[in-house]
């Protein structure tokens, strides 16, 4: 059991823990006088009458880009975007393919010239010609 001090008079001494509880009760309450006081305040009234119309400004806002297709529009964009992409890359591997077999051809007949000239540069000094 805890033993209560006293004092010389024989009063009890009022341990810190409650007074520190008292103290927070009385800020509370003083708190919550506060807070209905400033409710009450023009101020606070035109502060709350701002909020409020700017939240339905702001639902309004989200509601007109819902309702004008904006994201089916940007789905619609982003698929054609891709159907064009597959398009071109399919155009550019077909270009590709192409400039390579000419250039293995444009390489082929520099290598026939090449074969030629030097099959008779070889006749030539051998003097087979």
């Amino acid at each position: 059991m805890e033993e209560v001090k006293k004092d010389p008079e024989g009063h009890e001494k009022e341990r810190l823990i409650d007074k520190a509880k008292k103290l927070v009760d009385k800020a509370d309450d003083f708190i919550d006088e506060k807070v209905v006081e400033i409710k009450q305040t023009d101020a606070f009234k035109k502060a709350a009458s701002a909020i409020d119309k700017a939240e339905d400004y702001v639902e309004d806002k989200i509601d007109d880009l819902k309702q004008s297709g904006v994201k089916e529009k940007l789905e619609a964009f982003a698929d054609k975007t891709e159907d064009k992409a597959e398009e071109t890359i399919s155009k550019l591997k077909d270009l590709s393919k192409k400039v390579a077999n000419k250039t293995a051809d444009k390489l082929e007949d520099i290598a026939e010239n090449i074969k030629k000239k030097t099959g008779e540069d070889n006749s030539k000094k051998t003097g087979n010609a």
